[in-house]
């Protein structure tokens, strides 16, 4: 990567973060957090989710209920920046809405603010039907493709987060900020450079971005922890240099209050990829696994969470317009019928787990867990 001041650019995104013993004491006073990545079943995307003619407050409250009846304490939940752009009112209208429901049921989420994931051009208003038998084939990344390839035009992004950030900043609902979901991620293996008209460096566009991300959402002065989790490649030895794409994951795990990562795979790499980021000294939470067919089983993965307790969000909630169940290799070839293993996604559209066994292991794992009701964060110095 040939971003330029690269270390600058951390060491400001840095300042102002939570110590090591701010973020212990936050998460010591925490219930263990256990949860998934939430999007209501008749959602293809986030716009979808949020956007006022589609937003569904009474599915949202009915599938939200079955997740906290499971013994769930929290969901992560993606925003998108055209929805601020569209109608701030409502969608802070909307958004408080969905914390009120969370928070009637035991739930506080963790919201992303920009993902680099799935298609590159995201558009307002009515919303594509699923590809048949395609994995989450109406996704859409935020800030689109158009944005990152004009520099110029990165600080309309700033309104958006501390817009948000500003309005909640204080709620004990929020459990965390996520500020950027996989920031390098081309999707290479999904639909390919089609997706891409013009060649694009997305983790050298995206670095300094990232890092003006972190600098606007402590501007803003959230009572909440902030985070953008890792997801790719090798990870640190003792003096933090990555072996793959330096200035990036650095940034991730510097600036970040608590480390999340992503991790679908089996317990041996899960257990290595733990004892490695253990090594910074701050909480773990997972913000996404359970990828069935690679070995990322909850009955695999969840029980050691728990025993050291790392936080865990499972991709996906129940199965729906997502389509999650199918698994990534659906972006070659389209299944024709269900797939026989599910590859995320826990409940059917009526509530009935895919796997009764996946249901009581989670509720025999977060019996004895506190709740996670409303309560507030450390104050972010």
């Amino acid at each position: 990567m040939k971003t330029v001041n690269a270390p600058q650019l951390i060491n400001q995104a840095a300042a102002g973060r939570w110590t090591v013993t701010q973020a212990r004491d936050w998460y010591a006073a925490q219930p263990w957090p256990v949860g998934c990545n939430f999007l209501p079943s008749d959602a293809a995307n986030q716009l979808e989710m949020w956007q006022a003619t589609t937003f569904n407050p009474a599915l949202i409250k009915r599938e939200l209920g079955w997740l906290a009846a499971l013994g769930l304490n929290t969901v992560r939940v993606f925003l998108h920046d055209l929805l601020w752009q569209q109608d701030r009112a409502g969608f802070l209208a909307r958004l408080d809405q969905f914390l009120t429901i969370s928070a009637g049921l035991g739930l506080r989420p963790m919201l992303v603010f920009f993902d680099s994931c799935w298609h590159p051009f995201p558009r307002l208003g009515p919303q594509c039907a699923p590809e048949p038998g395609v994995h989450n084939s109406r996704w859409v990344q935020s800030p689109g493709l158009r944005v990152l390839r004009r520099p110029a035009d990165f600080d309309r992004l700033r309104p958006y987060l501390t817009g948000v950030i500003s309005r909640f900043r204080d709620d004990a609902r929020v459990f965390a900020w996520d500020l950027w979901n996989e920031p390098d991620n081309h999707n290479w293996a999904s639909r390919g450079p089609r997706d891409f008209p013009t060649v694009v460096a997305k983790g050298e566009v995206v670095f300094p971005l990232l890092a003006r991300t972190f600098q606007w959402a402590r501007a803003a002065r959230p009572s909440q922890p902030l985070t953008s989790g890792i997801w790719f490649g090798q990870y640190w030895d003792n003096d933090e240099t990555l072996t793959q794409h330096p200035p990036l994951g650095q940034l991730q795990a510097r600036a970040s209050d608590l480390i999340t990562f992503h991790r679908y795979d089996t317990l041996p790499v899960t257990r290595q990829t733990v004892q490695m980021l253990r090594r910074f000294g701050r909480p773990l939470i997972c913000t996404e696994y359970m990828a069935r067919p690679a070995g990322s089983t909850f009955a695999a993965i969840l029980p050691y969470f728990k025993k050291q307790r790392v936080g865990a969000y499972h991709w996906g909630a129940v199965a729906g317009r997502a389509q999650t169940e199918y698994p990534w290799d659906s972006w070659q070839q389209p299944y024709e019928r269900e797939p026989k293993l599910w590859h995320h996604d826990l409940l059917r559209r009526d509530g009935t787990p895919y796997r009764r066994a996946e249901a009581n292991l989670i509720k025999k794992l977060t019996a004895h867990s506190k709740r996670n009701g409303p309560r507030g964060g450390a104050a972010n110095p």
